[in-house]
């Protein structure tokens, strides 16, 4: 189940594409789902660190890939929802005298 999960996470890939040797796709999925509101993941991760602190053996190191890491679109400019003026008329400018 832990190389099922990891495989998923590593590759990026869907779900339905879990290759057949981990079992059923929706069997995994549903027990990550479970392990995720139940606790578990951070039960273990608690004992993980624990452990990992206890042998002088912490290191945390972060990387990111910056091709996988997308900005929201209003990061980006686009246009907002919301109050907008719809079919605006357009006033003459005092300065602009018809001839």
């Amino acid at each position: 189940m832990i190389d099922a999960i990891a495989w998923k996470f590593q590759t990026g890939s869907q779900w339905v594409h879990l290759p057949e040797k981990y079992g059923n796709w929706r069997g995994v999925y549903n027990r990550l789902r479970t392990w995720a509101i139940d606790g578990t993941w951070e039960r273990v991760l608690t004992v993980l660190v624990a452990q990992a602190d206890a042998d002088e053996d912490l290191n945390w190191t972060v990387s990111m890939d910056s091709t996988i890491v997308r900005a929201h679109q209003h990061a980006a400019g686009a246009r907002k929802k919301g109050h907008q003026l719809a079919n605006r008329q357009t006033t003459p400018s005092a300065g602009h005298a018809a001839d």
